[in-house]
């Protein structure tokens, strides 16, 4: 293990022209880093590239999703900072020191997110004035649904503004170990999709804090993983979606929300059926629905070591 301060986190599957990019882009920051890619069972020859250019990584037989391959990542790094970062992403130069500076000089915090930009197409000028937003963190819904603040928007004055967010989008931020030690980082059984907003809850509910940090800017292209390993990839995302919604829901949103719940879930399915992924959404929700025994068991968990409140009043704030 390294003893430099901050270690990276990629996990990687089926995308290796990208992970080239992303990789070249960490060689452009201004401070020591420890680097761990941890491939998802890639067939696109990942593991070759790796092992050629001596870049550390863990080789895995099958996809164990996003959720295990962090977790177990950052088992394997030293660092007491960690930079969750997806393989589609370009860092800037200087955004990683801007966003450890901003996470030592306030102990109060769990986690920063850099200023998230659509990455365009190959070939595409990266303009970071001109470019729309991917995420300017994270923010719920009154009843729970999570969103990207300023996803596909114009770059507006109050998303050039640092501040405190709900949470962090999981395609690029960076975490106290903390939050792997002592929350038991991503909930492994949500494979991918909403695993983010589920830590972003759990910690919150313990009494963390999340900031967004615009002068670091990361490029993210968005799914493009899982548009190219994932069999009928809408599909399969519109069901770990509507099952991990619904057990990140079951966690902490008030029992008076129950009637709204319901209602934007039927919505969802009438959308599912008019866009035909309606069986995907429909299995997705009735897998979500079985987990909530187990939801329901994590709520009173986490009620009891720390206040739901403190997640709660992030509802509805967008």
């Amino acid at each position: 293990m390294s003893e430099d301060p901050l270690a990276v986190v990629i996990p990687s599957w089926n995308s290796l022209d990208l992970l080239r990019n992303c990789l070249g882009s960490l060689k452009r920051q201004e401070l020591p880093l420890e680097l761990l890619v941890v491939d998802n069972g890639s067939e696109d020859g990942t593991p070759a590239y790796l092992e050629r250019e001596g870049v550390a990584h863990v080789s895995l037989p099958e996809n164990i999703g996003f959720a295990r391959a962090m977790n177990l990542g950052v088992s394997k790094v030293g660092a007491k900072f960690v930079l969750a970062l997806n393989a589609d992403t370009v860092v800037e130069p200087g955004a990683i020191p801007a966003l450890l500076a901003t996470l030592e000089a306030d102990p109060s915090l769990a986690g920063v997110q850099p200023r998230l930009l659509q990455l365009p197409p190959e070939g595409g000028e990266r303009d970071p004035d001109r470019a729309r937003l991917y995420s300017a963190g994270q923010a719920l819904k009154r009843d729970g649904r999570a969103i990207e603040l300023g996803a596909g928007e114009e770059q507006a004055p109050r998303y050039l503004q640092a501040g405190e967010i709900f949470g962090v989008c999981g395609a690029a931020c960076l975490l106290r170990r903390e939050l792997f030690d002592q929350l038991g980082g991503y909930d492994e059984s949500y494979f991918a999709f909403y695993e983010d907003v589920d830590l972003n809850v759990r910690a919150r509910i313990a009494g963390r804090h999340f900031a967004y940090v615009p002068d670091a800017v990361v490029w993210h292209l968005g799914n493009a993983s899982w548009m190219a390993g994932a069999p009928r990839p809408s599909a399969w995302n519109a069901r770990l979606v509507a099952r991990n919604r619904i057990v990140t829901q079951a966690k902490f949103i008030p029992l008076r929300s129950l009637p709204r719940i319901a209602l934007v879930e039927a919505g969802s399915l009438l959308r599912a059926a008019w866009q035909r992924r309606f069986g995907a959404t429909l299995r997705g929700k009735l897998e979500g629905l079985r987990r909530l025994p187990a939801a329901r068991r994590e709520r009173r968990r986490l009620a009891a070591a720390g206040d739901p409140d403190r997640a709660r009043r992030w509802l509805g704030r967008v």
